[in-house]
Parts: structure tokens; sequence; C-alpha cells
């Protein structure tokens, strides 16, 4: 689902609400794929206009503020190089230097209300910079309305801990851990982005793309981002980070309440110096 492995996981008493939570990821998908056709945003990047749900609509507000958090460093509207020249996940190419040029990545060309969306001509939207973690807060939300306080919500890189739970962080580079640790809060979210597990023949044409350059980034090969705020918030800011230069990026999550393990391409690991209020037993292997 959403392009790739869905876990959960609680306490046996709360079995009954696990296929719920999976519901609830398979209507997130029909709100924000672009893969899938009778998707709302696979439908508004192929017809121009579509009626929303509650969850699209509620997902590009937030896009809309993550942009301007970012300074258009998080801009859904790279869609028309993501899905219009690399086809990052189905018939994948490498684009020309004068189509990466041409592309179209300015967000004005985004245009909705609270029940219809329109798009420019020339403009394709990508909500996957952020979408696997909005899911993940769908299904924690629902699982703390049923007063569940033990559960774990994994879509790939995008984790929600109920309580404590144990996490492991993938090498980019081997098929070990680079990392592993436990969290502390009753509610964590963790959120990984790479450039190593999406690319097009070679990690120079991977699936982080600068909106302002329209190049693929190479700054970091993994970005881990741990705290209690929403994992829609997290997935979005590791996306952000990922195609920032270094000195920007520091500095962006040095003003957000998260804690960072970050392997940068030169192989430099960096470990934030607050991280011991976010995870205990931090392991680096």
């Amino acid at each position: 689902m959403m392009g790739t492995f869905i876990s959960i996981s609680t306490a046996q008493e709360n079995k009954i609400h696990i296929q719920k939570g999976f519901a609830i990821i398979s209507d997130v998908e029909m709100s924000l794929s672009s893969y899938k056709k009778k998707a709302l945003v696979s439908k508004l990047n192929h017809e121009k206009k579509t009626n929303l749900d509650e969850n699209l609509f509620e997902a590009l507000q937030l896009s809309q503020k993550y942009y301007q958090e970012t300074n258009g460093y998080f801009n859904i509207a790279i869609g028309s190089i993501t899905k219009g020249l690399y086809r990052f996940g189905e018939q994948e190419r490498i684009p020309h230097a004068k189509e990466l040029k041409e592309a179209n990545v300015d967000l004005k060309g985004l245009h909705f209300n609270k029940s219809e969306a329109f798009l420019d001509q020339n403009t394709t939207i990508d909500l996957g910079g952020m979408g696997k973690g909005f899911g993940v807060d769908k299904v924690a939300h629902y699982f703390k309305s049923k007063n569940i306080v033990q559960a774990v919500i994994a879509a790939s890189g995008d984790i929600r801990c109920l309580g404590e739970c144990h996490t492991n962080i993938q090498n980019p580079h081997a098929e070990n851990f680079l990392a592993s640790f436990d969290t502390l809060k009753d509610e964590t979210g963790i959120s990984t982005s790479g450039n190593y597990n999406r690319y097009v023949k070679s990690v120079k044409n991977n699936h982080l793309i600068n909106p302002k350059s329209k190049k693929s980034e190479q700054n970091f090969s993994s970005i881990t981002l741990i705290s209690d705020i929403s994992s829609s918030d997290l997935d979005a800011y590791t996306t952000a980070v990922s195609v920032m230069p270094k000195e920007q990026a520091y500095s962006f999550l040095a003003s957000k309440p998260l804690a960072y393990i970050i392997l940068q391409s030169d192989a430099k690991l960096v470990v934030s110096k607050n991280s011991k209020q976010f995870i205990k037993n931090l392991k680096i292997y």
C-alpha cells in the first residue's frame, strides 16, 4: 500500500482494530496517490480538476504550510519532474537537461477550496513527500480514539510509536543497520529519507529533487528525524531537508522540536545534541 509495505502491530486484545488501520491507509491512498488511476490526486493530475475529500483538502493545506515553512524546499509541484519526467515508480527514464529546465514547479498552478481543486495545464503535483506520514497519523489518531496506548504503525521509513518502541535505521551502503534506539515518550514519530532507495540507473538520479535547482540532491545519504510532532510534519521536513544546502538544512532542523541522526554523503554521521530528549539506548553500528 502507498507504494511500500505497511505494518501495524499492537497487543493481542486490540487485534480487531488492525484491519481498520489498514482501511484508513487505503482511504488515504485513494485520496493522495498519483499512481492509482482512480485516486483523487491522479485524477487531478490527468484531468486538471477534481472534487476533494477531507483527506486531500487537509493534505493540500498542509503542503502549502510546509512550502512556506521550508522556504519552498518542500514543493508538491515537483510532480512535473518526479511524475512527468523521471516517472519514478512507473516507466522510469532520465530526462534531458532542457526538459528539466523547462519543467514548471510553480505552486501557484494549484488552486483549491474545501470542495474542489484545479491545476494549471502545465502543473503536476506529487504528495509522496508527506503522504506516508499523513497516513500513519490517521491510523495513530484512530488507535488513540480507541484508548490503545501501545502500537507501532510503520509505512517504510515513516513510523509512529504509541508507547515506547525499538527502531533500527537501515545502513544505506550495506545490508546491516546504521543505528538503533528506543523511543522515550508516550508517542513518537520517526521519519527516515535517503537518496539510496529510489533512483534511475544511479544514485545521482535519485527521487529527492531540489525544486529550486531541479536536480537530484547528493548532500545527504540518510536523514532520520525523531519527535512527538506529527508524522506528516516529520515526513515533509525530512523531504525538504534532504534537498537543502547543508548549512541551511542544519539551521532549519535547529529551529524545530526534534532530534536527528544524519549520514552525510561524505560518510560523516551527525547526531543532534538533544537526542536524549527523545531516545535512549542509541547504538551506532
